[in-house]
């Protein structure tokens, strides 16, 4: 566990490592990055080189910790502004700790089933009591986890195993979900009964408010970071608001946080939300095409309207808005935190 402090820097490409330079003038050497969490231009689907080319890029020998974890999540539909966010540690107490690492490397035929899960499980459970985080001073856990291959089916195949899907697109759902139910584990939100009953069920039946899990072709390993507040200084000057949307519209969650923040005389530093088509193919009662377009896949939908919304009423359209949201909040809605100074 760490002290933390957080700083965002928008980025001119994928490739582009120069916030690392922004970073050291501010007095944070690479060796205090914890995570590099970014949003990167691509289409956020199973071929977004984008989110790859960022992870090369800052994960390059010397550049970052080897213990530090990088989260890309693809995707800048509509005013979204591709930047990456730093969680650096601090040299003094500042309300937020956040502590981070990395699962094994998984194997195709244990991604997206319980093995995933209790994998995540176990490194969030071992990185909270560690730290000595009760589990309700958690305000957000995210996950990077990978996604199948069309080489990864094959190599299940080859060995006469089933994969859990064969469909290379749906398996980020799957792995999203997997790790997802992890993080509820973790955090004492279902119990180990409940997990195999939720992998086993529909997905998104079982949703937690503090997971953000996005899956990408570029690891292998599930990189975790756990952001929750000093249970020595939880009145710091950085502080975290956590909860959810209940659909892409709902915008009064997000300004009943924000009333919350301005009582406090704060100013938000970044959000992170997840974004889903609501799988009943509709809001509120009137049908949403999202789920029906052929030539835009629905998280690119969402994540362009949930990222509207939010940028339009925090005044900031670097933020982070990452799709598929299957059990990362209600169906149809999506996780939702707010990091803010005061």
């Amino acid at each position: 566990m760490a002290p933390i402090n957080i700083f965002k820097y928008t980025t001119s490409s994928p490739a582009d490592t120069t916030p690392l330079l922004r970073l050291e003038k501010e007095g944070h050497p690479a060796s205090d990055v914890l995570a590099v969490i970014g949003k990167t231009e691509g289409n956020g689907c199973v071929n977004d080189f984008s989110r790859t080319l960022s992870a090369h890029a800052f994960e390059a020998p010397a550049r970052i910790p080897a213990s530090a974890v990088t989260v890309f999540s693809g995707g800048t539909e509509g005013v979204l502004s591709p930047h990456v966010t730093f969680l650096v540690r601090s040299r003094e107490r500042t309300g937020l700790v956040a502590c981070s690492a990395h699962t094994r490397p998984l194997a195709p035929q244990e991604v997206g089933t319980e093995v995933q899960s209790r994998e995540v499980a176990g490194v969030i459970f071992a990185l909270i009591a560690d730290a000595g985080i009760p589990a309700d001073a958690v305000r957000l856990v995210l996950v990077k986890c990978p996604l199948l291959t069309s080489a990864d089916i094959e190599q299940v195949r080859a060995a006469a195993q089933v994969p859990i899907t064969a469909d290379t697109y749906h398996s980020m759902a799957f792995l999203r979900y997997a790790s997802v139910l992890g993080i509820a584990l973790s955090l004492g939100e279902i119990t180990p009964g409940e997990l195999a009953a939720g992998l086993g069920g529909e997905l998104g039946a079982v949703w937690s408010p503090r997971a953000s899990c996005s899956s990408g072709a570029e690891l292998k390993r599930c990189h975790i970071m756990v952001l929750a507040a000093d249970p020595q200084e939880a009145q710091g000057r950085l502080r975290a608001t956590s909860g959810y949307m209940k659909d892409a519209m709902d915008a009064g969650v997000v300004l009943e946080m924000l009333d919350q923040i301005k009582a406090e005389d704060g100013k938000v530093e970044q959000v992170f939300v997840k974004a889903e088509a609501d799988p009943s193919g509709s809001i509120r009662g009137l049908r949403h095409t999202m789920n029906t377009d052929s030539d835009i896949h629905s998280t690119r939908h969402a994540r362009a309207a949930v990222g509207g919304l939010v940028a339009g009423l925090v005044g900031d359209s670097a933020v982070y808005v990452s799709g598929g949201g299957e059990g990362q909040g209600p169906p149809g809605g999506g996780s939702l935190c707010i990091v803010y100074s005061v």
